[in-house]
């Protein structure tokens, strides 16, 4: 059913356009449900600009170039739950479409599979929603939302009058709103309603709250989805336009990247494409506390607080949940102990691993099917953390 519901929510940016036939939604439809085949997912998740709709998000004139070495090995492997795990193997076993691995700005390791390469885009999936946790941290940076304290129903007209409109921006950043919502059983219905052209924020408008804010972090992607429409409400930007003004054209972005569209709005939930060593420098900007070519291009202080688990639920293993084995802060994912780490993750197998303590960079690309399986977020945080540790 989870899987279902993801695939569902992709294809929603496909065929929920406005405007559109009855029966080119129908075709739309058949064309996004085949590219979620597990065949097809390593073509789907390097074209997805030409699969489905999107918009251009155009780099810079700066390009930051990384130095560069020959590739170095790897760790041998690493241990997880008392078994041992080559690293050959596991980069194959969980169909890896491209990783990198950077050090102190240096690359140490760039390595495509399934006939990617440099120029290729691939899918963020939910890692997406990192990238909408900056621009809002921008966004309140530069004045157009006050507080994350303030509710939601301040920015959003649909939530006007409505329990829902009193949920204040921090717990949708924490995942911690309280919506009646499932992402297991309710994102099905979410995606078909907006695949049938209903606005997003209309559908949200209908749901309650569930439980008091913040007594629990459930993993809610309509969170997002109300994160994103803040900032175009209140910014009168696009995701994308704002994206390029405020984020890509400043952080000396290589390649120009895409933003999938849902009824001719970016989806914030996780619809980009972006290459391997664009992620990597997306990265970077967090890993130098905001801070590229001399200029503060985020705040500080909003990574600080987005990289903070100190609240009870959000803490790795809150709620004795198996889905909250990591920790969670503002879109970010944070695993337990003392080196400072944090992720962003997509499904079917994309990472993005910081390790500040090693100035360590890792992107990870994949197309794995078995994304599902049991303990596979903490066998990636044991590989990730081998890999920094012998680099």
């Amino acid at each position: 059913m989870k899987k279902t519901s993801m695939i569902l929510a992709g294809t929603a940016a496909a065929v929920g356009i406005v405007g559109f036939s009855f029966r080119k939604k129908v075709k739309m439809l058949y064309t996004s449900l085949n590219s979620f085949k597990d065949k097809n997912l390593v073509h789907t998740f390097q074209h997805t600009p030409e699969i489905q709709p999107t918009k251009k998000i155009s780099r810079g004139n700066d390009t930051f170039q990384f130095l560069r070495e020959s590739n170095v090995a790897l760790t041998e492997g690493f241990t997880f739950e008392g078994r041992f795990y080559p690293t050959e193997s596991f980069i194959d076993d969980t169909e890896t479409t491209a990783m990198i691995v950077l050090k102190d700005d240096v690359i140490k390791y760039e390595k495509y599979f399934c006939g990617g390469n440099g120029n290729t885009l691939f899918s963020s999936n939910s890692m997406g929603k990192s990238f909408v946790s900056a621009l809002f941290g921008i966004a309140v940076s530069e004045g157009y939302i006050g507080s994350v304290e303030d509710p939601i129903g301040n920015y959003i007209p649909e939530f006007a009058g409505k329990e829902i409109g009193s949920i204040p921006i921090r717990a949708c950043l924490q995942m911690a709103s309280g919506i009646d919502f499932d992402e297991e059983k309710d994102m099905s219905r979410f995606s078909m309603r907006t695949l049938l052209g209903i606005p997003a924020m209309k559908i949200i408008a209908g749901y309650g709250v569930k439980e008091p804010l913040y007594s629990y972090r459930r993993y809610q992607s309509i969170n997002t989805e109300i994160l994103g429409q803040i900032i175009v409400n209140a910014t009168g930007y696009s995701l994308a336009e704002y994206m390029e003004k405020t984020l890509w054209k400043r952080i000396g972005t290589e390649q120009d990247a895409y933003w999938t569209l849902s009824n001719g709005r970016e989806l914030a939930m996780g619809g980009l494409s972006v290459s391997l060593r664009d992620y990597a420098r997306f990265a970077r900007l967090y890993l130098k506390e905001g801070i590229y070519n001399g200029e503060q291009i985020l705040p500080k202080e909003w990574i600080r607080d987005s990289l903070d688990m100190s609240a009870a639920y959000s803490k790795p293993g809150s709620n004795y949940d198996a889905y909250n084995a990591i920790g969670y802060g503002y879109q970010w994912w944070m695993p337990e102990g003392e080196k400072g780490e944090f992720m962003a993750i997509g499904v079917y197998g994309q990472w993005i691993y910081v390790n500040p303590a090693k100035q360590v960079i890792i992107v990870k690309t994949g197309a794995d099917p078995n994304f599902m399986e049991k303990g596979y977020e903490l066998k990636h945080v044991a590989f990730f953390r081998a890999v920094a540790d012998n680099i």
